[in-house]
């Protein structure tokens, strides 16, 4: 090849590579966000464990070029767990007799007023007047009422009269046996609830009461007594206005591996759950179905009536055997006027008193038994867990005089 001719081929491959190079300089200048992610590698995946791996086992990971692999035991604690958690342990409840004995001490100490200022009102030496006006005003302070109030005065004057003493140990076992006959004036008064599976369809609890009386808790904690009692229990959350009603409820149950019917939607019909969860204790061979109410105040008419609904829905499947009203024993006698009205609407029952504890007004007990014949059932004496017990006078009185 001549030297011209070979000139001309160098000189063409030239222009075209600078051609080609332009080229491509463009392409890259052009590039948008999208190509570039398009054009990325795609991110190491995570493989699927081999069959048989056992919960601490690593899947192998692509690692970044020059990166070593971390090992398992490097990576420790930064692994996520990827198998779903395991279910919280269920509970197994404390048994409930005996646990007002158990919580004495706390009701003797929240007590006191009542039951110690009218022992040493006793044992002083002269019993004059103003003495028994101080016994009578301590017995009002306390709750008692008026009518038991002057009815245990005419007994302790009688009593005393005729004793003729002041030892301690005699005007304690006086004053307690005079107690006693006011806290259970009809010893005959059944103070068990009514829980009995019957026929084929379960028991059913209505819990009724006004707003802050601590009835969501007293149903959940109502609820262990009877899982204690080795009944199989389903809790109706009817309470459907208040927002953490249902999810207060649910968690009382699974603590205790028992179910909960809820509304789908918040504000639901009341006596619809009430109704499926009773169809559901129907149909599942349940002991018992707790339905917990919305909270209401005795002076709303609609409310009351809803609430009237609520037990008529429910008794469609059977009669409702245990209406209890929950009153919170601080309130004192502003609970009497609760439970008269809703006593009218929903035909109570059974008394349970909350907060018991945190009041030195224990005569409450006596007041509200003795104006609607109702039994104190249950109180609660604490914020645990199994701190509702079943009422036992003879044990009530104990505390507030030892």
């Amino acid at each position: 090849m001549d030297p011209v001719t070979l000139a001309i081929l160098v000189a063409v491959a030239f222009v075209l590579l600078l051609g080609v190079g332009l080229v491509v300089a463009r392409g890259r200048r052009g590039a948008t966000g999208r190509d570039l992610l398009e054009a990325a590698p795609a991110p190491p995946t995570t493989r699927p464990a081999p069959e048989g791996a056992g919960p601490d086992s690593v899947s192998p990971r692509t690692a970044a070029p020059g990166i070593e692999a971390p090992t398992p035991e490097e990576l420790g604690t930064q692994v996520p767990d990827l198998l779903e958690p395991a279910a919280p342990p269920v509970e197994v409840p404390a048994p409930a007799q005996g646990r007002l004995v158990r919580l004495r001490a706390r009701l003797a100490r929240s007590n006191s007023a009542l039951g110690q200022s009218l022992l040493a009102l006793l044992s002083r030496d002269t019993l004059d007047a103003a003495t028994w006006e101080e016994i009578e005003e301590t017995l009002l302070l306390a709750d008692v009422g008026v009518e038991p109030t002057t009815e245990l005065l005419d007994r302790l004057r009688r009593r005393v009269t005729v004793l003729g003493t002041r030892d301690p140990v005699h005007l304690r076992d006086m004053l307690r046996e005079e107690l006693i006959a006011l806290v259970d004036p009809s010893p005959g008064l059944d103070r068990s609830l009514a829980v009995a599976r019957h026929g084929e369809g379960p028991a059913v609890v209505l819990v009724v009461g006004v707003n802050g009386t601590g009835k969501t808790t007293t149903v959940g904690k109502l609820a262990r007594v009877l899982v204690a009692e080795d009944r199989d229990v389903i809790l109706a959350a009817a309470d459907t206005f208040r927002a953490a009603a249902a999810d207060q409820l649910q968690t009382w149950g699974e603590r205790v591996g028992v179910p909960t019917v809820r509304s789908e939607r918040e504000g639901g019909d009341p006596a619809a759950v009430a109704f499926d969860a009773v169809r559901a204790g129907i149909e599942g061979e349940a002991d018992v179905v707790l339905i917990d109410t919305a909270g209401r105040l005795q002076n709303k008419v609609g409310l009351m009536d809803e609430l009237g609904k609520v037990k008529r829905v429910v008794e469609k499947h059977g009669p409702v055997d245990e209406v209890l009203l929950v009153l919170d024993a601080t309130t004192g006698q502003n609970g009497m006027q609760q439970a008269r009205v809703f006593s009218e609407v929903v035909d109570v029952t059974g008394i349970v008193l909350t907060k018991l504890d945190g009041t030195a007004k224990g005569g409450i007990v006596i007041a509200i038994q003795r104006q609607l014949g109702v039994p104190v059932k249950l109180v609660g004496l604490g914020e645990g867990p199994d701190d509702l017990a079943p009422f036992d006078p003879a044990a009530f009185v104990d505390a507030l005089i030892a």
